[in-house]
């Protein structure tokens, strides 16, 4: 049988993680300009980051795009 590996970029991927490797490379400063939402802009933390994102799909879709799209800048 053949090693098949997931197709999908967030496969095995935590949110936290994503967030984590974000403000890293960004900041709260350009994530909060470039995804509109106040958890990037008002007092930003990865704790009430996270706490937005897992109740707000349309808000963690935006996210995990720019995750996605960001993936070759972070090697």
């Amino acid at each position: 049988m053949e090693n098949s590996k997931s197709k999908d970029p967030l496969h095995g991927i935590t949110l936290l993680k994503i967030v984590e490797q974000l403000v890293a490379h960004y900041g709260f400063d350009t994530l909060g300009e470039l995804i509109k939402i106040k958890c990037f802009t008002d007092n930003p933390s990865v704790k009430s980051s996270l706490t937005f994102l897992r109740k707000t799909d349309w808000a963690r879709k935006q996210v995990e795009e720019l995750y996605i799209s960001s993936l070759p800048k972070f090697s």
